[in-house]
């Protein structure tokens, strides 16, 4: 990847919320906004809500690939969540936007479009296309991708702790 092609933690402010890059303090409030099973029920890895899965599979991933942001409320500082991006592709300047999660207490609102639609309007800076890889089974995931405007191109299966489970990826074109 050449360097400073595209910034992989920036810090976005939109109207409720903003994004900023996931730090080493972030592990107690970022897991609090985790714990609750409702939000990894329909997931392909249902057991993020565990302490040890969760930093495992979010939260040290989540540092390491130094692409992740927490959405923070803007009135109170409250970590709610985070997302980050992904299967960066400079040849054909597409990239993922995934591993998002939000706090229960934030569903049904305007959070979750508003999170996408700041870390899309970044991505297309830089990309032609962006990719969402959706577990089969999350219904709730899948018709959240749709009210945003994804596409789905097609199933498929993704690793996940080394093991295949079938996504549907869908896509958004730079607009």
């Amino acid at each position: 990847m050449s360097e400073n092609f595209f910034d992989l933690q920036p810090r976005l402010f939109g109207n409720s919320i903003y994004l900023r890059p996931l730090e080493i303090e972030d592990a107690e409030d970022l897991y609090n906004a985790a714990s609750d099973p409702l939000i990894w029920e329909q997931h392909p890895s249902p057991f993020r809500y565990q302490r040890d899965v969760f930093d495992a599979e979010i939260f040290q991933t989540g540092l390491a690939s130094q692409s992740t942001l927490v959405a923070v409320i803007s009135n109170t500082d409250e970590i709610i969540g985070s997302s980050r991006f992904y299967d960066i592709d400079e040849n054909n300047l597409e990239l993922a936007i995934g591993f998002t999660f939000l706090a229960r207490s934030h569903w049904g609102g305007n959070v979750n479009a508003e999170m996408k639609d700041l870390m899309l309007t970044h991505a297309f800076k830089w990309a032609k296309r962006v990719w969402f890889h959706v577990g089969i089974d999350n219904i709730r995931s899948q018709k959240a991708m749709e009210k945003i405007g994804g596409k789905l191109s097609h199933t498929a299966p993704r690793n996940l702790n080394e093991s295949p489970v079938m996504h549907c990826y869908y896509f958004i074109d730079a607009y």
